[in-house]
């Protein structure tokens, strides 16, 4: 290594706050997510779009259809995570993917205007969406223990938010010549990258195993049956307190969704002029994320504790939520919606996902993969119907605000006590003789 390169090396490590030995496998994670998530967004506008085509009164159908399609695909991934190994449960789930997005690339370059098929990839795109990102966590808190996820996984989701950039622009340039059906074929390459980055990841943790039954047990399945997952949920209080958090979070987030899809439609009528509008908010939010995720969120939860991540974005939604209510306009709640997801994917997702670091192995895969799909999208659907039903009997946003901003409390102090029990776990697996409760 030249001086010039070892200086830049040195630097790097001390701007971001990493080991030198670590700038490999955070390279090699930002380039999962990068890859992940730049086929993610190149798609997700048109998906925006789709569900606005459908009537924004019919939102809520589409969640609910989501929701049934997310309880289908937890025994089939359930099936992956019992039968390969546990390194290869990734490979597999993408594999999965990819075959499905080519053959929506092909029905929909075949049928551009059916609206079914249009509704089919809107809920599609959605259970793919949690369960491709679940995964990818799932393989990063199976791979680092606590110490090591409190530094590096603020900068490892840096490249999820650089792929939230590159999406949008990808999709800009490339659906004209290419159109959705092309789209979606260059999003099915990324996906196939990116589960090629996860690999790499396992066979660096082979070569800096954490202790000696390290590697053969990622060599090995987890075993269990397909529906093991909900059962370990429902008997973890720990387990609880993470779904209850994201129950929390997926109802704020659906409150500002139909709000947003009623305000975008109400201003900006042309479908073309919505997609611009929503890939211009995508950019906004990731720029604010990415520049959070290298520069201060590892600093934040070293120097103030996991309890700071997981609790900000509910405060400041608190206020959002208050302040939509005594103006309910289009400009306000742009800025509360890119707070709200700039401050969830540069802040509550690395601290969410740090929970699950102090948990074993099964409870990992499967039971994370129930909470971040099915509860997710269970509260979707039910908050959806809510929602809907809100604005039928009051249809006045300051009721909506004043709920959201009760819903943020509950979500703030939910947060509070889960860094606790994560803190407790932690001590009690460091300690000589300990082991998470």
């Amino acid at each position: 290594m030249t001086d010039a390169a070892g200086f830049a090396r040195r630097l790097l490590t001390r701007v971001l706050g990493v080991e030198e030995d670590e700038l490999p496998p955070v390279a090699a994670g930002m380039l999962m997510f990068f890859l992940l998530f730049a086929g993610y967004f190149m798609l997700r506008p048109v998906r925006e779009t789709m569900g606005i085509a459908g009537g924004v009164r019919n939102l809520q159908w589409l969640f609910t259809g989501t929701f049934i399609a997310t309880l289908v695909a937890i025994p089939l991934f359930g099936t992956i995570a019992s039968r390969v190994a546990r390194r290869r449960i990734l490979p597999w789930t993408y594999g999965f993917f990819a075959t499905n997005l080519l053959g929506f690339a092909v029905a929909i370059s075949a049928a551009p205007d059916n609206a079914w098929l249009a509704r089919g990839f809107y809920i599609w795109l959605s259970v793919f969406n949690l369960l491709a990102i679940s995964v990818a966590w799932s393989v990063l808190a199976d791979l680092m223990p606590s110490s090591q996820a409190k530094r590096l996984f603020a900068l490892v989701a840096a490249g999820a938010s650089a792929g939230g950039l590159a999406g949008p622009a990808m999709g800009l340039v490339l659906v004209g010549p290419l159109g959705h059906g092309g789209l979606m074929a260059v999003a099915t390459a990324l996906l196939v990258g990116s589960a090629a980055a996860a690999m790499w990841l396992q066979r660096w943790r082979d070569a800096h195993p954490l202790d000696a039954a390290d590697a053969p047990a990622r060599r090995a399945p987890l075993g269990g049956n397909p529906f093991a997952g909900i059962g370990t949920v429902l008997r973890s209080p720990y387990l609880l307190g993470i779904a209850t958090f994201v129950v929390l979070l997926a109802t704020v987030t659906t409150f500002l969704y139909f709000e947003q899809a009623r305000l975008v439609e109400m201003h900006f009528p042309d479908p073309i002029d919505q997609t611009r509008v929503f890939g211009l908010l995508d950019a906004l939010v990731q720029t604010l994320a990415i520049l959070t995720q290298l520069f201060l969120t590892g600093r934040i939860v070293r120097r103030l504790g996991l309890v700071v991540l997981l609790t900000t974005v509910p405060v400041v939604m608190v206020g959002g939520f208050l302040w939509l209510a005594m103006a309910p306009t289009f400009a306000v709640l742009a800025i509360v919606m890119v707070t709200r997801r700039a401050g969830e994917y540069a802040l509550a997702r690395p601290g969410r996902e740090m929970l699950f670091t102090v948990v074993a192995p099964d409870q990992k895969y499967k039971a994370k993969n129930v909470i971040d799909t099915a509860v997710y999208r269970g509260a979707d659907a039910v908050s959806g119907w809510v929602k809907a039903g809100i604005d039928a009997i009051a249809s006045s946003p300051a009721v909506v605000g004043v709920l959201g901003a009760m819903v943020a409390l509950a979500w703030a102090g939910t947060g509070f006590g889960l860094a606790r029990a994560q803190g407790r776990r932690e001590a009690a697996a460091t300690a000589p003789a300990g082991r998470p409760g």
